[in-house]
């Protein structure tokens, strides 16, 4: 089973993803995704939590990157906070921890800049290795 909660803040937007994120859950990230996007270039970052994430599979990974890419074209970031160590380690295998700007808590993604295409280079960013700090 699989859910996006959407909660819109001051400096962008937190999808609190839960359960697994696979083929057939995809739908349900790309509706959030495409209402998040409906908000416009003016709306800040969207920080994708994973805190609770049990499963990623390679359809998760490219519904995120295609979030990511649909992002960008507003010039709006998509950030990752909190991955397992397991989602980490798929991230890390295929380079994609270099793409996507992944930081240790929902919190500190958000307070990552200001910038709509903020990346973990910023100086605030303190990414992390995939264990929870």
């Amino acid at each position: 089973m699989f859910s996006v909660q959407v909660t819109q803040q001051a400096r962008g937007a937190v999808f609190a993803l839960r359960g697994e994120l696979d083929f057939d859950s995809m739908v349900q990230l790309y509706e959030a995704g495409d209402e998040e996007l409906a908000r416009g270039p003016e709306a800040g970052p969207v920080v994708a939590d994973c805190e609770r994430l049990t499963f990623c599979d390679s359809s998760g990974i490219g519904g995120l990157l295609r979030l990511f890419q649909q992002l960008a074209a507003q010039r709006r970031a998509l950030r990752l906070a909190a991955l397992p160590p397991s989602v980490a380690r798929q991230f890390s295998v295929t380079g994609l921890d270099q793409v996507f700007p992944v930081y240790t808590d929902a919190d500190q993604a958000l307070a990552a800049g200001t910038g709509r295409h903020g990346t973990a280079s910023t100086a605030t960013a303190q990414p992390t290795d995939g264990r929870n700090a």
